[in-house]
């Protein structure tokens, strides 16, 4: 590598973060930490704006846990392998859970395990280190990291259940029933989830990640962190000219944006 290699540490708690540190100064003295955090929305506000080549990322953070804030980054991320930054490496640092170990390791996604142990970092920094030396894949590295998200985002859900069929909304103080396949979308909107249908809104207070699994995936397609659509109800796909795609729903007039991360969903047969 012409120049030193940089890296944003993001870990809520402040002992571990300096552990970490210490560590990497011992076993990769030449890697900048540009900057640690402390929580899932600073590490896409800080990474954006320092574009680091490393991302230490704690899996249980508040506001947005560590894959979450990844799937985020890589959707606001400028780059797409062409001729931009290319998309920092990622690592996960997660406490010992047999689970996430697996779910890691089948999206063949790097990840230490707390408190972090000399050994299994130096090999972690060896992996960075060839991965840096050779960045000109940028593109396909993106694609990769991508799928890895997707593959871990699922595998984070809850277990599959009996599709829901019927979503109880409250309406002052009556409860209303409302048949999941009538409902147009669901989006995610500070402390509740807007329920919309062809003829008015309800909330819900459950959150869009435990709503997820209960919904049918092949009915309800995720195209955004925040949003779920009914498939039967897409009218078309559109492209701007940041390549960026957005969902138009019958009979409704808004554009609904689809991230990077659900791009893949939307390939012309």
């Amino acid at each position: 590598m012409s120049q030193a290699a940089t890296a944003l540490i993001a870990e809520d708690e402040p002992l571990l973060a300096a552990a970490l540190q210490a560590e990497l100064a011992r076993v990769w003295p030449e890697l900048q930490i540009l900057a640690v955090v402390g929580d899932g929305v600073s590490a896409v506000t800080q990474a954006l704006r320092l574009k680091p080549d490393v991302l230490f990322f704690d899996i249980r953070m508040p506001g947005l846990n560590g894959l979450e804030a990844a799937a985020e980054l890589a959707d606001a991320w400028n780059s797409d392998g062409q001729g931009g930054t290319p998309f920092p490496a990622l690592v996960f640092v997660t406490a010992y859970d047999q689970y996430a170990m697996a779910a890691f390791e089948a999206q063949a996604m790097d990840y230490l395990l707390k408190p972090v142990q000399s050994g299994r970092l130096q090999k972690t920094v060896t992996k960075l280190q060839q991965a840096l030396v050779n960045r000109s894949q940028a593109a396909a590295n993106f694609e990769t990291t991508l799928g890895q998200l997707r593959g871990l985002l699922g595998a984070s859900a809850q277990a599959p259940v009996a599709p829901l069929k019927v979503i109880q909304a409250s309406v002052g103080s009556t409860i209303r029933m409302v048949p999941v396949p009538e409902v147009d979308y669901f989006e995610a909107a500070d402390k509740y989830v807007r329920v919309l249908t062809a003829s008015r809104e309800y909330l819900i207070r459950t959150p869009l990640k435990e709503l997820l699994p209960q919904l049918d995936g092949n009915a309800f397609w995720q195209i955004h962190r925040g949003t779920v659509v009914n498939a039967e109800r897409i009218d078309s796909v559109t492209r701007d000219e940041a390549g960026k795609l957005s969902v138009t729903l019958r009979g409704r007039p808004e554009k609904l944006p689809v991230s990077r991360l659900y791009a893949h969903l939307f390939k012309a047969m």
